[in-house]
């Protein structure tokens, strides 16, 4: 089932599931000095395969087990999963730069490109999309099927690569008003990343 209006609605759902990775992406952006097209376009790509993944895991779960369990459950957990890995990749970036800062400034080392943050950060920023998977289940008892349910979530998924992609640009042009000052882009892309994860707990708890 396929519409114009579908469309615009499964597009705009994936803009608003983008936001928190378009922050994150311009931390990234802001805080690995060795960042080229290259992992720029990774960090993209990744972001985008997550939040195209976590719908269809919401969707097949809530297909599979909703005569068995109520998979609502997620609703009660996402946003505490998302604030825990948020906090502690920003608090270790902010204590990893209070600990540089303290070095002379010949020995300080800038951050680094990291796929295993790169992921948890994927995971953090898309958790929240599980829930869109499972809201598609009322969708699909309209007449959609598991074909465009992929077509739906490919939809997010490029919304989100595209996205992410400008915060990546946005947060490494940023990044360069810091590079006189050491440590600072990471202090402020660590507060950032608590700050996104804070904004992801509040709006799951009201």
């Amino acid at each position: 089932m396929w519409s114009w209006q579908l469309i615009l609605q499964v597009f705009l759902i994936g803009v608003s599931l983008a936001m928190d990775a378009f922050a994150v992406s311009i931390c990234d952006g802001m805080c690995y000095r060795d960042l080229d097209k290259r992992k720029g376009g990774a960090i993209a790509l990744t972001f985008g395969a997550f939040q195209m993944a976590m719908p269809l895991i919401g969707f097949f779960i809530a297909f599979g087990l909703s005569r068995i369990i109520d998979v609502n459950f997620i609703d009660t957990y996402d946003h505490w999963v998302a604030f825990v890995l948020l906090a502690v990749i920003g608090g270790k970036m902010i204590v990893d730069s209070a600990l540089e800062l303290r070095k002379p400034a010949e020995q300080l080392q800038p951050k680094k490109f990291s796929v295993a943050e790169m992921i948890v950060q994927g995971v953090a920023t898309s958790i929240d999309a599980l829930a869109v998977g499972i809201s598609f289940i009322a969708m699909y008892e309209e007449g959609i099927t598991e074909v465009t349910v992929w077509g739906y979530t490919g939809i997010i998924g490029v919304t989100t690569v595209i996205i992410v992609a400008a915060g990546v640009v946005i947060g490494s042009r940023v990044g360069k008003l810091f590079e006189r000052k050491a440590g600072a882009a990471q202090i402020v892309g660590g507060l950032i990343l608590i700050g996104i994860g804070l904004k992801i707990l509040i709006e799951g708890l009201i």
